[in-house]
């Protein structure tokens, strides 16, 4: 399944993993650096270690490459029921690579966009074998560039990260977190926004959000049947050429955008 939304929960809190996994999130981040406090870095890795080995299954944020605990935290991302692993603060090409090198072979990996210079540097980065999804670290990225406008402001980088996906093949990015957490109209036109300039997903601070983040990362009832139709006239026509469909020149790129669509929706 196209994973649409992706809840955080911190490492320490092992109370949250069952309740964030029931929330209806496609996939569960749990959490091991911004989250968490220094003093409890270790005990949120223990706290994820047992409850992986008792059946979970989840993706995990790493602590950066600069900081004391990221040598350990690559150790834990060995266990088999991890579903992905997040690095933050992707800059450098050979950390990133070297880090895809740390995980279990097949394991995906997505790397945070969360500064200017992993901003310049996103085209490269989305190449290096091993990555599967970009994600936008909007509220870092914000700090670090001094960005205050979360929407205008951020056109540019968020275009270039969907604009690296694409170059590179992988599947659409995720976008960053809203961080009002009770507006949901506030986080619906945010999705909506995202989705519009090419996003895929979003990360999410709260299990509220995610019924609004999955939906709006998914295809409405009149998208899908329209999708069909234009599947079923391509059929019909043996895919070769343009076709007419209720008035309207259909050719290869809108059909294969409705192929997606319906693959996405499974």
């Amino acid at each position: 399944m196209f994973v649409r939304s992706y809840l955080f929960v911190p490492g320490d809190r092992p109370e949250r993993f069952d309740k964030a996994v029931s929330s209806g999130a496609d996939t569960v981040i749990l959490d091991l650096e911004d989250g968490v406090s220094p003093e409890h870095k270790s005990i949120a890795r223990d706290a994820i270690r047992e409850w992986l080995a008792r059946g979970g299954k989840a993706c995990i944020r790493i602590n950066g490459v600069d900081t004391e605990w990221y040598e350990e935290d690559c150790r834990l991302l060995n266990m088999a029921s991890i579903l992905a692993a997040l690095l933050p603060k992707a800059e450098a090409v050979f950390e990133l690579s070297d880090f895809v090198n740390r995980v279990p072979a097949g394991m995906p990996v997505i790397p945070l966009i969360e500064s200017a210079l992993g901003l310049w540097k996103v085209f490269e980065l989305a190449q290096v074998p091993g990555v599967t999804r970009l994600a936008f670290g909007s509220v870092d990225f914000q700090l670090d560039t001094g960005i205050e406008d979360e929407e205008n402001g951020l056109l540019y980088a968020r275009s270039r990260i969907v604009l690296a996906s694409a170059a590179a093949r992988l599947e659409s990015p995720v976008d960053g977190v809203t961080v009002a957490i009770d507006d949901l109209e506030r986080l619906a036109r945010d999705v909506s926004f995202a989705r519009k300039l090419g996003f895929g997903a979003k990360l999410c601070i709260h299990p509220r959000q995610v019924a609004v983040v999955n939906e709006g990362f998914s295809p409405s009832d009149e998208d899908l049947q329209w999708a069909r139709l234009v599947v079923d006239a391509a059929a019909r026509s043996g895919g070769f050429g343009a076709i007419r469909l209720n008035g309207k020149l259909i050719d290869r790129p809108v059909i294969e955008r409705a192929k997606r669509m319906l693959e996405g929706s499974r």
